[in-house]
């Protein structure tokens, strides 16, 4: 018999007690036992949270909108057609980071998923172990492939490009598109990127999918893989991460400590260094 979607028994406030970040899973499987062998895998995990389940793609669906998560493990053959089904759930979620789970290996419908915007794509038969790494590598925005996979996206890649007919022309891009994709190929995440580059994530964001317009990519992997096979970025290195990056707020205490303090200096008969910096409330940011 059919149930609702559920929470996972581990739904709730959590805190990871490793080092990594707390990771939310929604599993949507049509076997219960198979949802529930990976419920006890994850509960071994630290940094790893089922928060909800699901067991058709209308249950899913309703899922994805209802939990708040980082990834969803989804079962390929909940959907008739599960290239449609993903594109469908990253246009409800656009921040979940989608794990496909498939019968066996299936060149073409690898492809076609990890062109849809699937983020990981495993084997049924996969090793628990693995499973957790390909959970925390996506969690942390990294593409995940099993070896037969990755050769199957590169010769494909390949292949394209060799295509005399229809191949992408040579584009040029900027020097500040230049550097981010540098960045990209060396496996760095927007944060990181936008440090180095002297500007914020969501403007690594908009030159990114500028790039990818420009270059007719559909992601990271993508665009590393043609800018390597291209010889975009030869030569060209990422920026140094700068010698010291201020933390969010610090410069608005610090040029207020800073007036206070030429205040009390400047009047005279004024308070002390130590009265002012009593009389001086703190900056409280909200």
């Amino acid at each position: 018999m059919a149930t609702s979607v559920s929470v996972g028994e581990n739904h709730g406030t959590h805190e990871s007690s490793g080092t990594g970040q707390l990771i939310r899973v929604i599993l949507a499987d049509t076997q219960a036992i198979f949802r529930a062998g990976l419920r006890k895998i994850f509960a071994l995990e630290d940094d790893i949270r089922v928060v909800g389940q699901a067991e058709t793609l209308p249950q899913t669906q309703s899922a994805v909108t209802k939990f708040s998560a980082d990834v969803l493990i989804f079962e390929s053959a909940l959907a008739p057609n599960p290239v449609e089904a993903v594109t469908e759930l990253l246009r409800q979620a656009p921040q979940l980071k989608i794990v496909v789970v498939t019968p066996g290996s299936d060149e073409q419908l690898t492809l076609d998923l990890f062109r849809r915007g699937a983020h990981g794509i495993l084997s049924r038969e996969v090793e628990p172990e693995i499973l957790v790494d390909c959970l925390r590598k996506v969690a942390a925005g990294e593409p995940w492939l099993e070896n037969q996979a990755i050769h199957w996206v590169m010769d494909a890649f390949r292949g394209h490009n060799l295509r005399p007919s229809g191949a992408r022309p040579k584009v040029q891009l900027t020097p500040k598109e230049t550097l981010i994709v540098s960045c990209v190929t060396q496996g760095m995440k927007n944060k990181e990127i936008a440090v180095r580059v002297g500007t914020t994530e969501q403007v690594v964001k908009n030159y990114l999918r500028k790039v990818y317009d420009k270059l007719g990519v559909a992601d990271r992997l993508e665009l590393a893989l043609y800018c390597l096979s291209h010889h975009v970025v030869d030569g060209v290195k990422p920026p140094p991460i700068p010698a010291a990056v201020p933390q969010p707020g610090n410069e608005v205490n610090a040029s207020a400590a800073s007036a206070g303090a030429g205040t009390a200096a400047s009047s005279p008969g004024g308070p002390s260094n130590s009265d002012a910096s009593r009389t001086i409330p703190p900056q409280k940011l909200s």
